[in-house]
């Protein structure tokens, strides 16, 4: 497996202030929190950061605004891909620029390439930086799959180094694992303890945001041969992973960390906040974990 970028990363929620404008205060704030909460690494404008209705002049303030934070002191990866090639490759080259560590690029979307559109897509983002670049698959979102023999191919660009996997298929994983030598990191919250168990590199995670330490102890039981305890702690976490996808993500988890006193705001059209309903049932679910009295 090629160099960890870290195990637990952190799709970070996008905070916004009273007017949906993005505040910085608060991400530079949230950044904090979670790497002193089980956070090896954080992700800045991927879907959970409501990537879809930022601009790039949002994007690269927020690059710059997490790197400052984090000062050297764990990877900040930027989410810059979308369904535009150009696009793509013009916002890594800025997202390098404000001296972020690495770059997730998500499949394209909506247009639906066939895989030669796919591997011209990723050897095009790939070859405009010196970046580590971590492919991100999540079909359930962009309709197109990367199959394992497609991912294959892309391991053999020297700066691709990782896949986030959210193709919940796990004999793809495996499979992919027997083809190349490509870090996979999980893409769902409920895949953490597979991907690990298969000797995967970590997962990039939405739960992180609120049991950060207890994914870092699934990390530390894994690797201590403990596959008992650490599938135990993954079962115990396992209405969590339901309740933070019980509408479209992030809803809930900003939810979550509202109530956990972590202000985020709300989100942008067309996402709303939380309803009274949804809320309950984050809320119920806190205090069954314990994280709220």
């Amino acid at each position: 497996m090629r160099e960890s970028l870290g195990t637990i990363l952190t799709a970070m929620v996008t905070p916004f202030d009273e007017r949906l404008a993005v505040d910085h205060g608060r991400l530079a704030a949230l950044a904090a929190y979670l790497l002193d909460h089980g956070s090896d690494g954080l992700v800045v404008a991927g879907t959970t950061g409501e990537s879809p209705t930022l601009t790039d002049d949002e994007k690269t303030a927020m690059f710059r605004t997490v790197v400052q934070a984090v000062g050297g002191g764990a990877p900040v990866i930027a989410g810059t891909g979308s369904n535009d090639t150009a696009h793509s490759v013009e916002l890594t080259k800025a997202a390098e620029r404000c001296g972020v560590d690495a770059v997730l690029v998500v499949t394209p979307y909506y247009n639906k390439p066939p895989d030669r559109g796919l591997l011209a897509h990723f050897r095009a983002v790939a070859a405009a930086t010196s970046l580590p670049v971590i492919v991100y698959n999540i079909p359930g979102r962009c309709v197109v799959n990367l199959s394992p023999e497609v991912l294959a191919e892309l391991a053999a660009v020297d700066n691709i180094v990782a896949v986030k996997q959210a193709n919940p298929d796990l004999n793809e994983t495996r499979r992919l694992r027997e083809l190349c030598d490509l870090a996979v990191y999980a893409g769902n919250d409920d895949m953490l303890f597979d991907v690990l168990a298969m000797g995967g590199a970590g997962g990039i995670c939405v739960a992180s945001h609120v049991v950060g330490p207890r994914f870092a102890e699934m990390v530390r039981l894994v690797r201590a041969g403990d596959l008992a305890a650490a599938r135990a702690l993954d079962e115990s976490l396992r209405e969590l992973y339901r309740t933070l996808f019980i509408t479209s993500s992030p809803i809930p988890v900003k939810a979550a960390l509202n109530l956990l006193g972590q202000d985020v705001g709300g989100l942008r059209l067309p996402l709303l906040s939380a309803t009274e309903e949804e809320t309950a049932a984050v809320s119920a679910e806190l205090h069954r974990l314990g994280l709220l009295s």
